[in-house]
């Protein structure tokens, strides 16, 4: 199975970023997905696009611009309110990125 290449996005691409970050992979290995995450703020999100491959951003602050690859909001991940909605939104693009 391939393995998942995943953006982390929050205000300053480290505390928040690490927890859903975090949070995400064990969500996604829980499933049968393996994932690989770096964590990032929003002016660097263009540079790791531009070199690499990616599949999928997970932020919790506004990103710059829209992206070409799928983008979840994941402040419901963090705050709990929500949440059953960004698992239900991310396992659904999971499995279309992967099939």
């Amino acid at each position: 199975m391939k393995a998942l290449n995943i953006i982390s996005v929050c205000g300053s691409g480290t505390v928040t970023s690490s927890m859903i970050a975090g949070k995400v992979k064990d969500l996604l290995e829980d499933n049968g997905y393996t994932a690989k995450t770096i964590e990032a703020n929003p002016g660097e999100v263009d540079s790791l696009i531009d070199s690499g491959s990616y599949d999928l951003i997970v932020h919790t602050s506004p990103l710059i611009r829209k992206y070409d690859i799928p983008t979840i909001d994941a402040v419901g991940f963090l705050t709990g309110l929500g949440e059953d909605e960004f698992v239900e939104q991310l396992l659904a693009t999971v499995k279309q990125i992967t099939s």
